[in-house]
């Protein structure tokens, strides 16, 4: 499941933040591009049947204009010209949560409007179109040739905001226009976007279809997962955004998609536009060494403790395990992905690999005086730079994670308050209203859970990067004897009476700090030293960032230039356009992975016992052979392997053949290529689909919505036809 999911951003971020890049800078058949890039890919001769104009026009309508992005961090397409959009059942997932109820869990069971009366808000969701896109670099970078450091910086945020606002004042309303630096401020791109508020859902199959096979098929082959489900967009009478209201009416897309039901074979050229996350696959080795020994396992560690507590909190009451399963859900899949990313990373000897391509750099910049003048030390100086910042990593890391306001809200409220009191501030009313908010959603057991594992990864940080104020107040202690007072530490935060309530938060706002030193002297001191250690870091980060962008921008040119290739820009959640081929893999020594699974293979699967325990009717309708015209021999097609580049975000995408037809959508990529987000080979990594046949399938024969397969245009033999009424 590769969902971009918004409930850890803060980890994700943080993630990003320290990861880094690809071995070789872009290979043939490697890409996630933007859609000003499509005309120089020769697509007609790498098997696209159709003109690169109709992919992405700007004058015109093209495919691109199918294509959205859901705001939860997913991507979906208009299938119909009422707007119905396809995309991922786990993408629908926190929609269906969050409308289920004691005695309603869509999550589980699913849903199915019988009209579009009956269709239900998505809360929370809403969906962008992309309207344009442009590399502005030349323009946001003009006259900054001769400039350096803050007044480099200075002049490239006024030329970009001096654009954004001429663009804006010219877009037509409803139009959102944003410039974004790429790649470290290698690239700059513009963008026209036109969001729409009122999303509703109109059909998800049951869990145990969906996300049959959960966790532990989650990144897998074979995969027998139908994850899959329709939403629709709506909009104001007049057509323009608004929020959700009865008097709303379906959106027109000036573009919908065309189904095919013609299948697929073994290296078809298949292509995919989605708006996949966040990649680095340009940076320095030492950023790599960085995420595969130290970011990425905390990553896991933290998560981790953040499910157990989760898991705990559900089994207060089934309320709490609806309301929760979400969150886990999504929390699983991000854990297997960083631990993915390690064993990649470690398979793949991708540190070595890096340097091994910065010797060649190096020795390529230093054989000719006019490269050596052009990119000078750049190689040391990211050196120096980078050791100096990561000296202390693993402490750094771990203390700017402590608190947040996701995994520790009550922790975060106390740390707030001690700041502001220590800085003589008082509590405004305006921020009344935020606390309150936090203990009407918050998780005590999860929240202890999380503050035991910190207390716990402080214990075992290195010993030349230990948290002094820590080691003060656990440090006479140790093993089991530690542990129970860091326990009790925890408790006392997550579940101590003394801030159980808003009130008892805005009561500390009313002391004195010797006064709440006095009442909570552990608990301050390891405050305040934890204020002052943080404090420390952000002045380190900062000084890190303002430095190493401009370093890497040089450092990526220079590789570039050294290979003979044009980078194109890492993804960051805007429009995308790969392309690839049906294939399998060979994932170890003996063994095989063919593209495709079908129905049969599911009921091979099947335990009775979830997350492998598909529904009876599906086994009836295998059994039967009741496939209507979705069949193929014996069975239906599921799932298949294809591949295109993608990455968390890219859920939902469509993945369309040479025609440019939907066969099917994106749900998740394979185990052996997690860490794609750093580095990409072609022989491991994978995207895994779900086939549109089986899609149209379970809401025909299995769900009985027949109603929404009406509206969609699909194209069975040579001709497309609206489909008729279910069969």
């Amino acid at each position: 499941m590769i969902k971009a999911k918004l409930l850890i951003s803060y980890a994700l971020l943080l993630a990003i933040f320290f990861s880094s890049g690809n071995i070789i800078f872009s290979t043939p058949d490697e890409g996630m591009f933007p859609p000003d890039r499509i005309g120089k890919l020769d697509l007609n001769k790498k098997g696209l049947k159709i003109k690169p104009v109709d992919l992405y026009n700007p004058n015109g309508i093209d495919i691109s204009d199918a294509v959205v992005r859901l705001s939860i961090g997913c991507s979906g397409a208009f299938v119909s010209p009422k707007g119905l959009i396809l995309t991922n059942h786990h993408c629908v997932f926190d929609a269906l949560v969050s409308a289920s109820s004691p005695g309603k869990d869509y999550g589980k069971d699913g849903f199915r409007a019988g009209s579009m009366a009956e269709e239900i808000p998505a809360k929370g969701y809403s969906i962008s179109i992309t309207r344009r896109v442009e590399d502005v670099t030349s323009k946001v970078l003009a006259g900054t040739e001769n400039l350096k450091g803050e007044q480099l910086e200075k002049a490239i945020d006024e030329n970009a905001q001096k654009l954004a606002k001429t663009e804006q004042e010219k877009a037509p309303k409803g139009v959102t226009v944003r410039i974004q630096p790429i790649n470290s401020g290698l690239f700059y791109y513009l963008y026209e976007t036109f969001e729409i508020k009122d999303i509703r859902i109109v059909y998800a199959p049951p869990q145990n279809i969906g996300y049959f096979g959960g966790d532990p098929d989650n990144f897998e082959w074979t995969r027998h997962a139908g994850d899959f489900a329709f939403l629709r967009a709506y909009v104001a009478p007049d057509g323009t955004p608004a929020e959700y209201s009865p008097n709303n009416v379906p959106y027109q897309p000036q573009k919908h998609l065309t189904i095919s039901l013609n299948g697929i074979k073994e290296n078809d050229f298949v292509f995919v536009m989605g708006y996949p996350g966040r990649t680095t696959r340009y940076r320095e080795s030492q950023a790599i060494q960085y995420s595969q020994e130290v970011n990425f396992p905390f990553l896991v560690n933290y998560l981790k403790a953040l499910v157990n507590g989760l898991y705990k909190a559900g089994e207060e009451s089934e309320e709490k395990r609806i309301k929760l399963q979400s969150d886990i859900f999504s929390l699983n899949n991000s854990i297997k992905a960083y631990e993915g990313g390690i064993n990649t990373l470690r398979r793949a000897n991708v540190v070595a690999k890096r340097r091994a391509e910065e010797e060649k750099l190096n020795a390529w910049i230093n054989a000719d005086p006019a490269r050596k003048a052009k990119y000078g030390s750049v190689l040391q100086d990211l050196q120096k730079v980078s050791e100096e910042f990561y000296r202390t990593g693993a402490r750094d890391r771990l203390l700017q994670t402590i608190p947040n306001s996701n995994a520790t809200p009550t922790f975060s409220l106390i740390v707030n308050a001690i700041n502001a009191v220590s800085q003589g501030k008082k509590l405004q009313d305006s921020e009344k209203a935020s606390i309150q908010a936090v203990f009407a959603s918050r998780e005590p057991l999860a929240e202890e859970e999380v503050i035991k594992f910190y207390l716990k990864a402080i214990d075992e940080l290195p010993e030349n990067q230990k948290f002094q104020t820590a080691e003060k107040i656990f440090g006479q202690s140790s093993g089991k004897k530690r542990r129970m007072e860091e326990a009790s530490f925890a408790e006392m935060i997550a579940k101590g009476e003394d801030f159980n309530s808003p009130e008892k938060i805005f009561a500390l706002y009313e002391q004195s700090l010797d006064e709440l030193k006095q009442k909570y002297p552990t608990l301050v001191e390891f405050v305040l030293g934890l204020l002052k250690e943080r404090t420390e870091i952000r002045e380190r980060t900062a000084n890190f960032s303002k430095v190493i962008d401009n370093l890497r921008v040089t450092y990526q040119k220079a590789m570039a230039e050294m290979k003979g290739l044009e980078p194109y820009p890492d993804a960051n959640f805007t429009l995308r356009f790969t392309y690839g081929y049906v294939k399998g893999y060979r994932p170890r020594e003996a063994v095989i992975y063919e593209p495709f699974t079908t129905l049969k293979g599911m009921i091979e699967k099947d335990t009775g016992i979830s997350p492998f325990d598909m529904p009876a009717k599906l086994k009836e309708l295998q059994e039967k052979k009741d496939f209507g015209r979705y069949g193929v021999g014996d069975s239906v097609p599921l799932d298949f392997l294809a591949t295109v580049d993608i990455i968390g975000g890219n859920s939902g995408s469509p993945i369309m053949n040479a025609e440019g037809e939907q066969i099917g959508i994106i749900f998740d990529g394979n185990y052996e290529g997690l860490g794609n987000d750093i580095y990409y080979d072609l022989a491991y990594n994978r995207a895994i689909a779900v086939d549109i046949r089986f899609v149209l399938f379970v809401t025909e024969k299995f769900a009985d919505a027949g109603w929404i397969l009406q509206e969609l245009t699909i194209k069975e033999g040579k001709k497309a036809q609206t489909a008729g009424r279910g069969r």
